[in-house]
């Protein structure tokens, strides 16, 4: 239903809120919103438009709403759990005058997925020989790198370990541009598939005997599922910096980079 743009408030204007219920029926009444977030930076969106709150409960304030009738708001909360990962998550939320709604935005819903923005980070040199050594990529894997960047892990994977096959996916087109520049320029593009998708409608990595990643803890959770379920008893998974859970890794390995910062690569390998 059509509803008046939502008008934003701090909590103490919830006190003149407190008899809004008490007003006589028919009469056109706010509604209100308690927002719970996971930060107190998080950015909150209604409707697309931006709002200036701070902090990890918020309160938003209907303008006068017609009575005995529904209206929906879209609210779109965006944070940044680590430097690399941008979570946005998104509900639509059902108001009626004189009530307020509850929208805990805390935790995920399988039912209304979240979505993420990976900044990319270039891997360092010294950490993807790291990522190639934990996993023992040799000349019968085929290597998968996603959020593959500027391809660097699955190209040192057929460069330098003698890999079968790399595949690069990344939903940036121009890092898939710039991955298929490199391996041309390093004589591989033959042997190395880039392509642009959403590593999060992935269903299938069975072709795969080594995933390699370096996303954010989140869309590992996402995606450990589907590595679990698809791929082959023996194939290997590694992360840079980010573990999976409660899902034990089978190895973990420091490596300091060229600037002296440290690294955390995390091996698990599908058993039967």
């Amino acid at each position: 239903m059509m509803r008046p743009a939502l008008m934003i408030c701090y909590t103490l204007l919830m006190v003149g809120l407190a008899g809004a219920a008490d007003q006589p029926t028919g009469q056109a009444q706010p509604a209100s919103l308690r927002v719970l977030l996971p930060q107190d930076d998080a950015k909150v969106f209604i409707d697309d438009k931006a709002t200036q709150q701070k902090g990890d409960e918020r309160r938003y304030i209907t303008p006068p709403l017609e009575t005995c009738k529904t209206f929906t708001y879209t609210l779109t909360a965006k944070w940044w759990p680590n430097n690399y990962t941008e979570v946005i998550r998104t509900r639509k939320v059902e108001v009626k005058a004189g009530r307020e709604t509850l929208v805990d935005l805390r935790q995920p819903d399988a039912k209304q997925p979240d979505d993420y923005h990976i900044r990319f980070v270039p891997t360092p040199d010294d950490v993807v020989v790291a990522m190639c050594d934990i996993a023992k990529v040799g000349k019968n894997d085929v290597v998968y790198d996603l959020g593959c960047g500027d391809g660097r892990i699955v190209i040192t994977a057929i460069t330098d370990y003698k890999a079968k096959r790399g595949v690069g996916v990344d939903i940036d087109p121009l890092l898939v541009k710039l991955s298929q520049k490199y391996a041309q320029e390093a004589k591989v593009a033959d042997r190395i598939a880039f392509r642009v998708q959403d590593v999060l409608t992935m269903k299938d990595l069975s072709d795969a005997t080594v995933v390699m990643m370096y996303m954010g803890e989140d869309v590992n959770l996402r995606l450990m599922p589907i590595l679990k379920s698809t791929l082959k008893p023996g194939s290997r998974i590694v992360s840079h910096d980010f573990p999976m859970g409660d899902w034990k890794a089978d190895k973990t390995v420091k490596v300091f980079d060229e600037f002296g910062d440290e690294h955390t690569v995390y091996l698990w390998t599908i058993r039967k």
